[in-house]
């Protein structure tokens, strides 16, 4: 897949994205008309893309069909999905090779014994919501669909490596290391293989010995732990990169870590033993001429953006990035929030505990950790976004997601974002208290002025120690006002004027930071995005218009007040 280096430097790998054929299925006919066997009357489109920044389908939910001509030497290949929104159903030359359900997590197909020449690769994808989707019908993001993300094809030869996770521990004084590595290994041919296995980082050789799998036959391999000395961490000043390379004789997966540490002590957040504050922004990867089909340069100018505006950490709402994007951030040494798209009161308390939902959610998160573990950048695994957590069933429900992440996320911290704090039962699943308030804006009970923000922060000390949450970290994951780019006045108290905005997330920022308690802000959001048709909670536009940046990244008052605020943070060791 696209990455800032190569991934493969023996595996032969094919880039199937570009020209592809389209067909819409409004009926939902195409299976029973055998469309999987290849398109008719089809039209051409770029792979990849959502179908809804095409002319006339802005609005259209439901299924699109995809055909795509590939060329191979046969054998086993390995077909790869960066992300397709949001069921995907895929077939081989009329074969169907599986499913997925997801639509910002990537899945693959291995397909045995594959013919010399050209075949025929079918996707069928469905964006439509129904009661069981992810995210629900009421979402404050625009519902895409479509491959949004790359698509490739490997050839797969003897004992291959699919994924490599690098398991570490640093010594007390963080000069060292105990280091063991992962390995999903496969056997693409049809009998026994043996082959050597190696893994180094960087100069050090962490394994190397003899392994030997059936045909067909795929492990896991967990190496024994080994002692380095000497390693230079990756922190937000200096974000040092390791590269990792597994081979066999036949195969090899390259990959990059940084070795870092991420805790919690009392009220402070920890990276590498030294307390950091965080300085960062919401950032939804969307634009509305390309949608979640995000362009490789416009990600660059985005962290540059970040960066410019005195960030060191950006949370991904509400759902996993390109992996691109959090390689620039390892590259940056800017830290990340990485979270499922389980947003909102959409996820009713009937839906909280449909066993479908709960699972395809659990699914996310293992796809998430499975995906993105090696990333540096990636400090905090975030479980959902403002669901009813004041509720037994979301109770269970996050207790269920935090023992994975747990068990398998890594050195990560673990959170929600509440929008009910003052109710909330879920935060002793929480590393970190991560707040959504938006006084000054929406009225939340109180005079809808910024003064309510100060009755806030006691009220919140005060349900803490009551719950005995008080000693967590907590950051103020969401906040701000809704600008309208151009619209000014005189009158600081004009909602939706740029002054407004600007003053509000001053404001905010100023007394959070003054809060003995909070180690943060999150400010909402990097820049507007489209939103749903059907949101009828002031979307103007129908866009979510709290961007300190418009859609094209045009900056607004509130831009420039934050950078100051934000660059004077940093200057004072915040």
């Amino acid at each position: 897949m696209k990455r800032l280096f190569p991934e493969h430097k023996i595996r032969a790998v094919s880039d199937l994205c570009g020209a592809w054929s389209y067909k819409l299925d409004p009926e939902k006919v195409g299976i029973d008309e055998g469309w999987q066997n290849g398109l008719t009357d089809a039209k051409t489109v770029i792979v990849p893309s959502v179908w809804n920044t095409e002319l006339g389908l802005l609005t259209y939910e439901g299924a699109v069909w995809y055909e795509k001509r590939l060329r191979t030497s046969g054998g086993t290949i390995r077909i790869e999905f960066g992300a397709v929104m949001t069921t995907a159903d895929v077939w081989l030359d009329g074969v169907k090779l599986g499913s997925h359900y997801g639509a910002f997590t990537s899945f693959d197909f291995i397909v045995n014994n594959v013919s010399e020449g050209e075949h025929t690769l079918i996707v069928r994808a469905d964006n439509t919501i129904d009661e069981k989707s992810f995210p629900q019908r009421y979402t404050d993001w625009y519902n895409y669909g479509g491959i949004a993300r790359e698509v490739q094809l490997d050839e797969l030869k003897g004992i291959c490596i699919l994924r490599n996770h690098i398991v570490y521990e640093l010594s007390s004084d963080l000069k060292s290391a105990t280091v063991s590595a992962e390995l999903e290994l496969y056997n693409a041919e049809d009998k026994k293989q043996d082959s050597a296995v190696s893994v180094s980082i960087g100069d050090f050789c962490i394994y190397n010995d003899k392994v030997s799998l059936d045909g067909y036959e795929k492990i896991t391999l967990s190496t024994p732990s080994v002692a380095l000395d000497g390693i230079t961490l990756w922190d937000t000043t200096s974000p040092v990169l390791y590269t990792v390379c597994a081979k066999t004789e036949t195969d090899d997966l390259i990959d990059k870590i940084g070795f870092r540490k991420i805790e919690t002590n009392g009220l402070d957040i920890l990276l590498n033993g030294k307390s950091i504050y965080f300085r960062g922004v919401n950032r939804h990867e969307e634009h509305p001429d390309w949608g979640f089909a995000f362009p490789h340069k416009l990600m660059k100018k985005d962290i540059d953006l970040i960066v410019e505006l005195g960030c060191n950490t950006v949370r991904g709402s509400h759902y996993p990035n390109s992996r691109l994007f959090l390689d620039m951030l390892d590259e940056r040494g800017i830290l990340f929030w990485s979270e499922i798209p389980m947003w909102g009161c959409g996820f009713s308390e009937k839906a909280l505990k449909d066993e479908v939902i709960v699972e395809r959610g659990l699914a996310m998160h293992k796809e998430m950790t499975r995906d993105y573990y090696n990333h540096p950048s990636i400090i905090i695994w975030g479980m959902h976004n403002e669901i009813y957590s004041s509720q037994p069933c979301a109770y269970d429900l996050t207790k269920k997601y935090y023992e994975h992440l747990r068990a398998h996320g890594g050195n990560r911290l673990i959170t929600h974002a509440s929008n009910h704090p003052l109710d909330d039962i879920c935060m002793d699943f929480n590393d970190i208290i991560c707040i959504n308030i938006y006084h000054g804006w929406y009225n939340y009970g109180g005079t809808g002025s910024l003064k309510d923000w100060d009755k806030f922060v006691d009220d919140l000390r005060n349900r803490l120690v009551e719950k005995g949450w008080y000693g967590k970290p907590v950051i103020m994951s969401e906040f701000g006002a809704a600008a309208l780019a151009g619209f000014h006045s005189h009158f600081d108290t004009v909602r939706w004027s740029e002054e407004y905005q600007a003053d509000l997330l001053s404001y905010c920022i100023e007394l959070f930071n003054k809060t003995e308690y909070m180690r943060g802000t999150y400010l909402w959001q990097f820049c507007n995005i489209r939103t749903s048709f059907s949101m009828d909670i002031n979307r103007v536009r129908y866009f979510n218009n709290k961007g300190i940046l418009d859609e094209y990244r045009n900056p607004k008052n509130a831009y420039f007040k934050v950078r100051e605020i934000y660059k004077r943070l940093a200057s004072e060791g915040k």
